[in-house]
């Protein structure tokens, strides 16, 4: 069943391209390999299926420093992981066994690239190119080669609990040049300002079945998975047919988000805040909470992170 999916998110439309394959049990995990790291995308996928709040992510180590966030993170069962030679396996494996023991129905958010191509930074993307040459793996021109060990170590972890594994590739419009060059994805800020006219997100929904156990065979498996990204995201940005450029396959059906998914949220935030914001006591404990926070936020993860 192919389903396209269209909803409204500060004036960008969001295009979902689903290929699923059975229907959806829980507990359940999704592992979402992503083109780009942007979290508000993982947000506007889970406030649509009422799982807002079981959002998992696998982190790079360094973001564990972000003030009140990298501690939140922590606590929320977001997972941070080193690189290469300073991969912690062990402690990975703690983390997500110690979520699967409490039984709670997440969705794992895992980005293999580990960093966001940018057509700009040439030089990341001639290392990532030249390492798939020489392992033999074919070279990838509109994605990164993706790292397998977090991955595979999450897979291999959780295996008995999975549900299904999400293979996610989002675009976004609004990239190319007149002369038809990518430009990098838009930030947080140009998103939000609706610099960015419509994102697309292609879904496909694989069996457990499907995924090698062994790291070798699974490794050459998740780069296959990337190898069908690179060729969706060619055609998305350098088709010559018009009507199959800047779009995924499928046909289209609205999906709109309901207020009531949105609005409580945001009286209670702002109920919460702008009283604290408005009288000289109130900023004061709100810029204490930010220092002393973050201060202690950063004692912990350096122990327990």
């Amino acid at each position: 069943m192919k389903i396209l999916a269209v909803g409204k998110y500060y004036g960008t439309t969001l295009y979902l391209g689903i290929i699923v394959s059975d229907t959806i049990t829980v507990p359940f995990v999704r592992v979402v390999f992503s083109i780009v790291a942007d979290w508000i995308i993982a947000d506007m996928l889970a406030i649509r299926q009422n799982a807002l709040g079981h959002v998992r992510y696998v982190l790079k180590d360094g973001l564990k420093w972000l003030p009140l966030y990298g501690w939140y993170f922590s606590q929320h069962g977001g997972v941070y992981v080193k690189r290469s030679a300073n991969f912690d396996e062990k402690a990975m494996k703690k983390k997500l066994s110690s979520q699967t023991i409490l039984g709670t129905p997440m969705y794992l958010v895992i980005f293999p690239e580990g960093t966001r191509y940018n057509p700009e930074l040439q030089k990341i993307i001639n290392d990532s190119q030249a390492f798939a040459a020489k392992e033999g793996l074919a070279v990838l021109q509109h994605v990164l080669t993706p790292r397998m060990k977090a991955s595979h170590v999450a897979i291999e972890t959780m295996k008995e609990h999975l549900d299904a594994v999400y293979d996610i590739t989002v675009a976004y419009e609004g990239t190319l040049t007149a002369d038809g060059q990518r430009h990098p994805a838009p930030t947080m800020p140009e998103f939000l300002c609706q610099e960015c006219p419509r994102v697309h997100i292609h879904f496909n929904r694989l069996d457990m079945r499907e995924i090698p156990v062994e790291s070798v065979f699974f490794r050459r498996w998740l780069h296959e998975r990337f190898e069908i990204k690179d060729k969706l995201l060619t055609a998305f940005y350098d088709s010559e047919d018009p009507e199959k450029k800047c779009r995924f396959p499928g046909e289209s059906q609205k999906s709109n988000l309901s207020l009531t998914k949105t609005l409580p949220s945001l009286l209670i935030l702002g109920g919460l805040t702008l009283p604290m914001l408005l009288t000289e006591s109130g900023r004061k404990l709100y810029l204490n909470t930010w220092l002393y926070g973050t201060l202690i936020g950063w004692v912990w993860v350096s122990v327990s992170p």
